[in-house]
């Protein structure tokens, strides 16, 4: 039952990955079942994003999580945290469109948004260590500087969806465009 239903989720946003507004009879045949079946598991559309929501959430804190923990050396740790945010950029790309959608209000009550301001702030402690010891520059602000590396990970997620870099090529130049970006 459980293999059935991660197998229905992990579908759906391979689907929503592409087009958020595909119909469920997309999902379910992606999946390899039928839209009853699918029903059996997800009551509606509306289940199975926040279900989708839930689990990218899950796979993306974990990846972000082991980015922090690679090493002591802040340096490196926003370097493994951009590469896993493109890591998951690319895989979920419709997770940062359920976050940022019209009608969306972050409340840090919500559980969803109280984990993302969680990963913000182990985020924004790197930033200030690597400020505070003259890496990078306090000319610009720590949302500044979180605003840009978005900015790269949307790119690079469009320039892999676009097949306008080799799949090799992505994270360094990534890497490279967000370094330099910051003054490194």
């Amino acid at each position: 039952m459980i293999d059935t239903q991660e197998k229905i989720i992990e579908s759906a946003i391979l689907v929503f990955n592409d087009d958020l507004s595909a119909p469920l009879e997309r999902v379910a045949e992606k999946a390899s079942i039928t839209r009853r079946t699918l029903h059996r598991y997800f009551k509606d559309r509306s289940e199975l994003i926040a279900l989708c929501g839930q689990h990218m959430r899950k796979r993306c804190s974990k990846a972000m999580a082991e980015a922090l923990n690679s090493s002591e050396v802040p340096l490196e740790q926003l370097e493994q945290m951009l590469y896993a945010a493109v890591d998951c950029g690319v895989r979920y790309a419709f997770f940062h469109k359920l976050h940022s959608r019209e009608g969306h209000q972050h409340r840090h009550e919500n559980k969803d948004c109280a984990e993302y301001d969680a990963m913000y702030e182990q985020y924004e402690r790197v930033i200030v260590k690597l400020q505070d010891e003259g890496t990078i520059t306090k000319h610009t602000s720590v949302e500044w500087i979180f605003i840009f590396f978005t900015s790269v990970i949307n790119a690079t997620v469009q320039a892999e969806t676009a097949g306008a870099v080799a799949k090799q090529h992505l994270k360094q130049f990534a890497w490279f465009s967000f370094s330099k970006g910051i003054g490194l």
